[in-house]
């Protein structure tokens, strides 16, 4: 029989080596996305040639499928261990409590990384819908956590909402000592269950309307055209996904025209960034100069701002696109979303100072926050709403908590 089509025999041995192959290559396909990853590279991180990784893992797509459902699998025990809690919020709780120690163990390099599932959308068929279906799994049983207090489309946002936390904490638990997560996870639950404001309130947030720019030249409003159509393919096809070819071909033009606005695909990606984050910026300071309190104008901030992913103009670029950009461009970015995040800090420390919002972590309270409007940017892609609807699924659970009625 040929040895070559005889599958391996499962030992210890073998089920160990196989583990450590997908772990290394969780990292790298972290970092460089299910196109950058390469079999040569993922070999070397685990001392082995690239014809010996092809042992257990015949093609690049076959190891980053692995990948995805090891960390599916991993979640799925977290939701199955914390569904045990007497109710939802005491699930909620363990949930996060469950999530936050294996995030714990990852960086002690006691556990393998898991993997980011923002690049599930580079993966070809059949591969993109076996780990589709395995996620979708995955985020049915969360569900279920809301399932029993609202319908379908508020479960859905408020899963997608926590989904969203989960996925995002990575990037700014990093900035804290591990001695101190049993503290941030406790402050992480308070403000996902209980919200941003003081005692009971109305959801009657003020519209706040995206202050227009000046005139601008027909060059810049082509290039404009192109940000938009980028940021929507980007959003719905990961970044790699987006090519040139499929930006070119939705706006009807050719490749060259494409360049003739555009240096490179990564400048392009960069400037839609730039375009988001100006946006952001700028309703951000519309809210600030609203009269009222600042409970009352971080509520206009965030309703606007969903509002304005679901409008012609939108939505902003999601930040799953940051981990594939090269490394010096990642960083940049990075800086500029925690920029964004601390205007929403600074906004939620004066209403602490004035009583209009409950003593929690600013800081973190911001994180989620920004999570939160970023993971909105989907709407326009589930069609579940427009509008003050969209607002209403997304900005006001997590201000005002993810059971609030």
């Amino acid at each position: 029989m040929d040895s070559e089509n005889t599958p391996p025999v499962s030992t210890d041995r073998f089920a160990r080596k196989k583990e450590a192959i997908i772990a290394a290559a969780t990292g790298i396909l972290n970092r460089r996305g299910v196109k950058g990853m390469t079999l040569a590279d993922v070999a070397a991180s685990v001392d082995l040639i690239t014809t010996s990784v092809t042992y257990y893992f015949k093609k690049k797509e076959d190891l980053a499928v692995a990948c995805f459902l090891s960390s599916i699998e991993r979640f799925d025990m977290l939701i199955t261990a914390a569904q045990g809690a007497r109710d939802p919020r005491e699930r909620l709780h363990s949930f996060l409590r469950l999530h936050l120690d294996l995030n714990r163990r990852v960086r002690l390099a006691e556990e393998a990384p898991l993997a980011a599932f923002a690049d599930i959308r580079a993966l070809k068929e059949p591969h993109q819908s076996q780990v589709s279906d395995a996620y979708n799994k995955l985020f049915r049983k969360v569900r279920t956590l809301f399932e029993t207090d609202f319908d379908r489309a508020a479960a859905n946002a408020r899963t997608h909402i926590l989904l969203e936390q989960l996925w995002w904490s990575s990037n700014w638990l990093s900035r804290y000592d591990i001695e101190d997560y049993d503290r941030i996870g406790e402050r992480f639950f308070d403000i996902l269950a209980n919200g941003l404001a003081v005692g009971v309130v109305d959801w009657n947030p003020a519209l706040v309307r995206l202050i227009q720019l000046p005139p601008v030249s027909h060059r810049e409003r082509a290039r404009d055209t192109f940000l938009k159509a980028a940021t929507r393919l980007i959003n719905q096809n990961g970044y790699r996904g987006a090519s040139v070819e499929k930006i070119s071909a939705q706006l009807n033009v050719t490749k060259g025209s494409f360049y003739h606005h555009n240096e490179a695909k990564d400048d392009l990606v960069v400037a839609c960034f730039d375009r988001s984050f100006d946006i952001m910026k700028r309703l951000q300071s519309a809210a600030m100069r609203e009269t009222g309190t600042q409970w009352q104008r971080l509520c206009a901030a965030a309703a606007a701002l969903v509002e304005f992913q679901v409008s012609d103009g939108g939505p902003l670029l999601r930040t799953s696109a940051i981990s594939a950009l090269p490394e010096n461009i990642r960083q940049d970015m990075l800086n500029q979303w925690n920029r964004v995040s601390d205007r929403f800090s600074a906004m939620i420390s004066d209403g602490i100072a004035e009583g209009s919002i409950r003593p929690i972590d600013a800081v973190i309270a911001a994180q989620l926050l920004n999570a939160t409007l970023n993971a909105s940017a989907s709407i326009r892609i589930n069609r579940e709403a427009n509008g003050e609807r969209a607002a209403v699924l997304y900005a006001k659970p997590i201000l005002m908590g993810l059971f609030a009625k």
